[in-house]
């Protein structure tokens, strides 16, 4: 797999915005990467408790962020990642606070958000406008690569089935290009 190469159909917008078909302020049901989303088959339960049967053609979809495991699934990924970056001196210097806790909890909720999970991140911090918000930081390739390496380490334990940790990857990859804004 080649990791150096966006997945076809991202854009600089998508990494910063949102998935293809969703922006990121809207909460599109999209499917992130804009590919269909597997569907869910079988019966929904009703607000007041019943179930009905689900009619022909509408099927509930799956979002990348309930494929891959929910919550759960990018809370691990993103503690692992800032587990990382705590022992890296180059990218522990980027961030101002002390405590790692608060920037490690706005990235899981960005992803949760990205990956079609609660908007928690728009409704607390409005929209994500990830160029901006990393603007006041020197983002050159060495940081690039650095904070690659320790989301591949992050990715790599979570043991994804290989389509989904390719999207996820190819989107990674994107976006922490997206972000350099030095040279070096």
């Amino acid at each position: 797999m080649d990791h150096d190469h966006p997945a076809p159909g991202l854009t600089a917008a998508t990494a910063v915005a949102g998935p293809p078909g969703q922006a990121a302020a809207t909460g599109s049901a999209s499917a992130p990467g804009g590919g269909p989303r597997a569907g869910v088959l079988g019966r929904r339960v009703c607000d007041h408790g019943g179930v009905n049967e689900i009619p022909g053609g509408e099927l509930p979809q799956q979002t990348f962020y309930e494929l891959v495991g929910g919550e759960e699934t990018f809370r691990r990924l993103v503690h692992r990642f800032y587990q990382g970056v705590a022992d890296d001196p180059e990218l522990r210097a980027m961030y101002p606070e002390e405590d790692l806790g608060p920037a490690e909890e706005r990235m899981r909720l960005f992803l949760i958000q990205y990956w079609g999970g609660p908007r928690t991140y728009s409704e607390s911090r409005g929209h994500p406008r990830l160029r901006m918000r990393h603007a006041p930081f020197a983002v050159n390739r060495a940081a690039h690569d650095a904070w690659l390496r320790h989301m591949r380490v992050a990715v790599d334990e979570l043991e994804l089935p290989a389509d989904q940790e390719r999207q996820l990857w190819d989107y990674l990859t994107y976006a922490a290009a997206s972000m350099i804004n030095t040279p070096g």
